[in-house]
């Protein structure tokens, strides 16, 4: 895991960076092994929260995310939104919102990579969730490691480790996270499918064997393309 950024970037690592942190596990997780990672580059590492203005709850969260960035001497910035009026998917309308506010805040900071601390657990719940869509190869690629969207990167450098690894990690060296309460909320999709996980995983069918599905679907897709490019 403490290697995971370095591969992730190999020789060629941004010098200016961003760190989504929500104050929960994955992302606390994340924000720790950004921290040493862009100590050792001389890379300048800004924390970014949001606070969706949905949950009493959020400002304690960010509150954390801050106390940890004043420890680590990092900079860290609160975004915030007041977009909701009730109507559509929370969850998507929250989403959008994240990547548009954080879109705006680093073009107007000069960054134009940006840290999220998706898992493979975030992977094998979205592959269950296009799979109920009926995707097909570009869907079951599932979320890829390097997005390009808007002039910014995004990077998901720990796909390849799980909700709990990043959690122990954390608990090795003394840290705290917040458990938000929605994350138990069976009313969103994504929730139920991660209840479904733990039911799937008597049949083998666990987040590993799904983000190799996934790595697996991104293989036959760059095949794919190739041989559109050649045919072309």
């Amino acid at each position: 895991m403490h290697t995971a950024l370095a591969t992730h970037f190999q020789d060629a690592p941004p010098r200016r960076l961003g760190v989504g942190v929500s104050g929960g596990g994955d992302s606390m997780a994340l924000l720790e092994l950004a921290a040493v990672y862009a100590a050792d580059r001389g890379i300048y590492l800004i924390a970014l929260s949001v606070d969706h203005g949905l949950r009493p709850e959020a400002a304690q969260e960010i509150a954390l995310v801050a106390r940890r960035c004043a420890v680590l001497g990092l900079p860290h910035q609160t975004l915030k939104w007041t977009g909701w009026d009730g109507q559509g998917n929370l969850q998507d309308a929250a989403r959008q919102a994240r990547y548009a506010l954080m879109t705006a805040f680093v073009h107007q900071n000069g960054v134009q990579d940006v840290l999220l601390g998706h898992t493979a657990c975030d992977q094998a719940e979205t592959l269950l969730m296009r799979l109920a869509r009926g995707a097909g190869v570009d869907g079951l690629t599932g979320m890829h490691r390097q997005r390009h969207v808007d002039g910014v990167t995004w990077h998901r450098p720990l796909l390849g480790h799980s909700r709990d690894a990043l959690r122990d990690y954390l608990a090795a060296r003394g840290l705290t996270w917040a458990d938000d309460p929605s994350n138990d909320d069976s009313g969103f999709q994504r929730i139920r499918a991660r209840q479904a996980l733990q039911t799937l995983g008597d049949m083998g069918v666990t987040a590993a064997s799904l983000a190799q599905v996934a790595q697996n679907m991104a293989n036959a897709q760059a095949a794919l393309e190739w041989q559109t490019d050649r045919a072309a």
